[in-house]
């Protein structure tokens, strides 16, 4: 069992899985896309990839505004999760992923990773983040 994380952009999906013991999260790939409508190709993806993960559960990034609302791109990841819900089967957990870019910016600034190779990069970290939130959450919730 493995859980995937996703961070929803309007060119670019990054991808991070669990370990199966759900204690780390790693990043695996940036799925692109043209245009930012088209999501047949990224969801036939993200089924290749949940089939060869083993994948049993989705987090998907919620990017509320500051003040805890929901813009227009939080929108448009709600609505991403219908459609992954409906397409994979599988339940999709919302997570909030306010300041996730900033962190994996400042991660690869500490990394020494510079200008162009950061956009390279940014979703898959940000993906890892907001799943390793999810999981570190989890797990605390097991303790208690």
């Amino acid at each position: 069992m493995r859980i995937m994380g996703l961070d929803f952009g309007s060119k670019t999906v990054g991808v991070a899985v669990s370990d199966p013991l759900l204690i780390t999260a790693q990043g695996i790939e940036i799925i692109r896309r043209k245009d930012e409508n088209k999501l047949r190709r990224t969801l036939a993806r993200i089924e290749e990839l949940i089939e060869e993960y083993k994948v049993t559960q989705i987090v998907l990034g919620l990017p509320k505004n500051m003040n805890d609302t929901i813009g227009e791109q939080a929108q448009l990841a709600l609505e991403f999760r219908e459609k992954l819900e409906r397409r994979t089967g599988l339940p999709v957990t919302m997570w909030d992923e306010r300041l996730t870019t900033v962190a994996a910016d400042q991660a690869m600034t500490e990394a020494g990773i510079r200008g162009e190779r950061r956009r390279e990069y940014v979703d898959k970290i940000a993906a890892v983040l907001i799943l390793q939130g999810y999981l570190d959450y989890r797990a605390g919730k097991e303790t208690e």
